[in-house]
């Protein structure tokens, strides 16, 4: 079996009980499924076979180096955020030709990092940052390979903190300032123009914004084109949603039969940027109930993991399912599934009906492979997470847990204060 399932009555990954897994690793810790990531982005390949774009895993989802190797393995691409994500693409030996650079923020030293190791573009955000490529790029003797992120203003019917495409959102160029932008960008002599990016958001759980999004791109590209302007690569960054309650998202395959009108008329390599749709159904956050607090108005179970380590309930309101990783026959209890945290928004799950659990039983946070460890933080002064990879029947630790001496080892006391 491949990912998460249920059989007489426990929780398995692959081969092994997960239970077996809690009782010989201190909760709480992330693990994942080996086999659901592979064929999660094997979806994406077979789906997009026709079309053949260049596939760049949007790093930020979860960027733990083994699911980057997986997924280098498998000939994936890159999209990176940061020089932190770049340099773990680049330890995970994602070749430096599928990797692309995106953000409205980047610093000069990420600039460099990414033109020192030949990176395949730089998804531009601004005209004040083509300048910036331009110097830096003059500076060491390259041309900087870019792509104008342009700004469609539409609706991807997400979540408002995942969506990127409206003409208010700090991302993108305005297509009309767009145009500008790729007649001011060929006057640079240190930068090279190879396509277009465009990203509308996460979480996405229709098809047609992806369409609506490309029938105002087409027009954009024909200006484009009569102006001198054959772009090589066309970057339809966003990604497909996940079933996290009873959201029907497409899957792979549909979006590229939508996509495929507008590439039989472009000739243009597509960019897809999937990350959430790849591991977020492939992990699970492993966490330990120390009590339950029964009330007049409301119930609490009382688990060790908290919103610095799994923050999506708080910040996003996100919807995780929460099950016992062995069920019992003790009846159910409706609770909100709360953490140690010493904040009122520290919750996990808000009314939930489960089977009643006891101290020290464990819970599964599912789906929780993107966005997890990788939005955790140190709050409450709480070291990160040790993460886990089920390969068939067999576990490996993919990250170490933090200690509390790592924790605090960073920093310092003034002698002044001595």
């Amino acid at each position: 079996m491949h990912g998460f399932y249920h059989q007489n009555g426990e929780l398995w990954c692959e081969g092994l009980p997960v239970r077996e897994i809690a009782e010989e690793i201190p909760t709480p810790f992330y693990l994942y499924s080996y086999r659901l990531i592979k064929n999660n982005y094997l979806a994406y390949k077979e789906g997009f076979r026709e079309i053949n774009p260049l596939i760049c895993y949007a790093c930020k989802a979860n960027p733990n180096l083994a699911i980057l190797k997986i997924l280098a393995n498998l000939g994936a691409g890159a999209d990176v955020l940061s020089r932190g994500e770049l340099l773990r693409a680049l330890k995970a030996e994602i070749p430096t030709s599928k990797i692309v650079f995106n953000g409205n923020g980047k610093k000069k030293e990420e600039i460099l990092y990414g033109l020192e190791n030949d990176i395949l573009m730089f998804n531009v955000d601004s005209r004040q940052e083509l300048v910036l490529l331009n110097e830096l790029a003059g500076k060491i003797g390259v041309k900087a390979r870019i792509a104008l992120r342009v700004n469609p203003d539409l609706d991807p019917q997400t979540h408002p903190y995942l969506a990127t495409a409206f003409s208010k959102s700090k991302f993108g160029i305005d297509l009309k300032s767009a145009e500008d932008g790729y007649e001011f960008a060929v006057t640079l002599p240190h930068i090279e123009i190879i396509g277009v990016h465009v990203h509308l958001g996460s979480q996405i759980t229709k098809v047609s914004p992806y369409v609506e999004c490309l029938e105002k791109l087409l027009g954009f590209l024909v200006r484009l084109k009569e102006k001198g302007f054959n772009l090589e690569y066309v970057n339809l960054g966003g990604g497909l949603g996940i079933v996290y309650l009873d959201e029907t998202p497409p899957m792979p395959q549909e979006l590229a039969k939508a996509l495929g009108p507008f590439f039989s008329q472009v000739e243009a390599k597509l960019i897809i940027e999937p990350g959430r749709s790849i591991v977020g159904k492939a992990g699970i956050l492993v966490t330990k109930v120390l009590y339950l607090k029964e009330g007049g108005v409301k119930n609490f179970i009382v688990v060790d993991a908290g919103m610095n380590d799994f923050i999506r309930p708080t910040l996003y309101g996100g919807y995780h399912r929460i099950t016992p990783l062995v069920q019992n026959e003790d009846g159910e209890i409706t609770a909100d599934i709360v953490g140690p945290i010493c904040e009122e928004g520290d919750f996990l799950g808000r009314d939930r009906t489960i089977p009643r659990p006891q101290p020290g039983d464990y819970l599964a946070v599912m789906d929780a492979g993107a966005y997890g460890a990788a939005m955790s933080s140190n709050y409450n002064s709480r070291p990160l997470l040790i993460e886990i990879m089920v390969v068939n029947d067999r576990s490996y630790i993919i990250r170490k847990g933090q200690s509390l001496e790592e924790m605090v080892n960073r920093e310092i006391i003034p002698e002044v204060l001595y």
